[in-house]
Parts: structure tokens; C-alpha cells; sequence
């Protein structure tokens, strides 16, 4: 059983680091989704937790590394432990992705104003910063909501139909 879930960890990170890699509309990818289903479906919480960093980390290291690291990691992280309570439950899949990418968004654009200097620090820069970020939180949040809809709707999909005529036929 070990070697099973050692193999779909790998998977997900070569799938994420290629998506990542490969062209796509800025923040359409799957890390936020890889990192709810990794909680979700890893019993194993050092190997949940693994999947995401690895898979930053790696496509990171081709596509560079960046000031906001540490915020992203951390979120991912989290994301994990987001996951750990969803469980099987679709519905709470949808709820947290969508909760998932607003946090993110929130997170990501207080570092960016307050950190990067390219906005002056009051409100006035704040709201440039969020209404400036608009466009990629809406490619993130639907990157989030199709990548999580594949992967939770999947394995649904596999405990309905082939995994119970496997645990029949046994």
C-alpha cells in the first residue's frame, strides 16, 4: 500500500512541475488543487506535505526562484492541512478551493504591497496592488476550481465505480 500512494506522490509532482513549466494563462495551475487532494487523500502527512513543496520547488528552480517564496510555501502548507479536512466530501472540496484561492490572493498581494516597493504603503497603494492582481486571481481561482474539479471528481468518480467492484470481486 505504501509503494501506491509513494507512486501517486510522484506522480502528482511531475504533473504539477510540468504544468508549471509548460505555457499556460498566468496562475492557471494546479498547486493549489495538488496540495488540497495531497491532504486529502495522503494518510501519510510528512508525504502530503512533500507533494507541494517538492513541486514548487523543483519548477521553481526552471522557472526561478522569487522574493514571495516563503509566503507561497507557507500557504501550500496550509493548503495541506486544508485538505485534511475535506475527506471524501465534494462539497467541501469546491468550499475550500474557493476559500484556498481568496486566501491566497489576499496573502500574496499584502506581500507583494508590502514588500516589493513597487506600491506606495497606504491605502491608496493597497488597492492598486488588489485591483492591479484582478486578472490573475480570476485565471487562479479557475485554475483552482478545474484542477481540484479533475482530481476530487476523479477519485469520486474511481471510489464509486472501481473501487467498489474491486472490494466485490474480492
Amino acid at each position: 500500500m505504501f509503494q501506491s500512494r509513494v507512486s501517486v506522490a510522484i506522480l502528482m509532482v511531475i504533473a504539477t512541475v510540468i504544468s508549471r513549466i509548460l505555457p499556460h494563462p498566468p496562475n492557471f495551475t494546479p498547486i493549489l488543487a495538488v496540495s488540497l487532494f495531497a491532504g486529502a487523500y495522503l494518510t501519510d502527512r510528512r508525504l502530503a506535505l512533500f507533494v507541494p513543496i517538492l513541486a514548487m520547488f523543483v519548477s521553481d528552480y526552471f522557472i526561478g526562484f522569487h522574493d514571495l517564496m516563503p509566503v507561497v510555501y507557507g500557504f501550500m502548507i496550509l493548503s495541506v492541512l486544508f485538505g485534511k479536512q475535506i475527506g471524501t466530501s465534494l462539497t467541501k472540496s469546491f468550499g475550500f478551493t474557493v476559500i484556498g484561492s481568496v486566501v491566497f490572493f489576499i496573502l500574496t498581494n499584502l506581500a507583494v504591497w508590502a514588500t516589493s516597493g513597487m506600491y506606495s504603503l497606504d491605502v491608496s497603494g493597497l488597492v492598486t496592488c488588489f485591483t492591479l492582481a484582478i486578472p490573475f486571481f480570476q485565471n487562479s481561482i479557475a485554475g483552482d476550481l478545474v484542477y481540484s474539479g479533475i482530481l476530487f471528481g476523479s477519485m469520486a468518480f474511481l471510489n464509486r465505480t472501481v473501487f467498489v467492484t474491486a472490494k466485490q470481486n474480492a
